[in-house]
């Protein structure tokens, strides 16, 4: 059996389209290989650029004035579950043009459909999936389920969250270890990390300040899996990377309208429902839902914290591999932050006194972090 990588899930249907197809494979693999000699070859002859010292980004971090500023408190703290969430509801906050990228179509939704190229195959595509949407949901053969999480937390130190059982804060349920951009930025451009949007415990501008974090993990069923293995049981490729491809949506766009109900209901800091979805998409609204393992918080790792907070097992149905992949593939999963200043940003590469002071905070061997951080490695 052939297997690939891809840096996008986005992309996944594409490369599993050429893989099931005997036409495609060899082709797709030679062409793989070619590709991968090249990138051997770039990395060999590439020159690590030189990083800021780790303590010296740490003094490099955005100046947040917490000191006029009172974070909002959920208006319901703990553990939410939901259970056969209602399929139509998600179908608004869909975002397609990723959908088209899965099949290697190229374009914005909706221009995509009447693109001189790409919009004859765009449109019967999409005429596909709604149609089998319309089933999905018709016939509710997914069971979207969902937690969520909101309690009280503080920064501790440069780049750790500590995590509390209750408005005490005496028991830590767990500590977050966060990474820091050590890029030699021009000056006045900070070099952030996801702690720098949480209040310290102590410190001159945010002694005293009570702040919150949430959790989410979110997942359009286990159902999905099934459908589309008897799919390919019958060797019916197409319908069964269709069928996976909309399942990834809808949990994309669970994703989307959980964090609307967080922001407006369970921690109640905005009111924004009169957003569109194209307003959504842009992210045009306050806070974030940065995910373990993309650019903000590249750790894999830190997805096992997470899944002790929310017993996604348990309360959603979704399983954790110990390659930290999530089970069923059609999951999201993540962190909130609520602070206005919160966004997102790609980590880049990080030198080795990084990684052995979160080594040290992880209570992990370095080659262990780095076998985990291997992408962002400046050595």
């Amino acid at each position: 059996d052939a297997s690939s990588y891809v840096a996008d899930a986005s992309r996944a249907v594409g490369v599993a389209q050429k893989l099931v197809n005997p036409e495609l494979k060899a082709q797709f693999i030679e062409d793989t290989r070619a590709e991968y000699e090249i990138v051997r070859t770039r990395n060999a002859n590439r020159k690590s650029k030189p990083l800021l010292s780790y303590p010296a980004a740490c003094e490099r971090a955005p100046q947040i004035n917490f000191g006029d500023y009172t974070p909002p408190k959920p208006n319901k703290l703990g553990i939410t579950v939901y259970d056969e969430f209602p399929l139509e509801t998600l179908v608004d906050y869909i975002d397609w043009t990723p959908f088209f990228i899965s099949w290697e179509l190229a374009g914005k939704f909706p221009r995509i459909l009447e693109d001189e190229v790409v919009g004859e195959a765009a449109t019967a595509l999409y005429k596909d999936a709604q149609k089998m949407l319309a089933r999905i949901i018709k016939g509710k053969l997914f069971n979207a389920r969902a937690v969520v999480g909101l309690w009280p937390a503080n920064r501790k130190g440069a780049d750790d969250i500590e995590i509390y059982a209750d408005e005490s804060r005496s028991e830590v349920l767990e500590t977050l270890h966060q990474l820091r951009q050590q890029t030699n930025k021009p000056a006045g451009q900070p070099n952030y990390s996801l702690a720098d949007f949480i209040a310290a415990k102590t410190s001159d501008s945010a002694a005293g300040k009570e702040d919150y974090i949430g959790a989410f993990a979110v997942t359009s069923g286990l159902e999905a899996e099934t459908l589309a293995e008897q799919y390919k049981a019958d060797n019916d490729d197409y319908n069964n990377i269709l069928m996976k491809a909309l399942a990834d949506r809808l949990a994309e766009a669970f994703a989307e309208c959980m964090h609307t109900i967080v922001r407006n209901e369970t921690w109640g800091y905005v009111n924004d429902k009169g957003l569109t979805n194209a307003e959504l998409i842009k992210e045009k609204y306050q806070g974030i839902r940065p995910a373990p393992g993309y650019p903000a918080c590249p750790d894999h790792t830190e997805k096992a914290a997470l899944f002790r907070l929310l017993n996604p097992e348990s309360n959603a149905g979704i399983t954790l591999t110990e390659n930290f992949a999530m089970f069923p593939s059609a999951s999201v999963s993540g962190w909130y932050f609520s602070h206005p200043e919160s966004k997102y940003f790609g980590l880049g590469k990080i030198d080795k006194d990084q990684v052995e002071d979160i080594s040290t905070r992880k209570g992990e061997e370095v080659h262990v972090m780095e076998r985990w951080l291997a992408p962002n490695l400046n050595y």
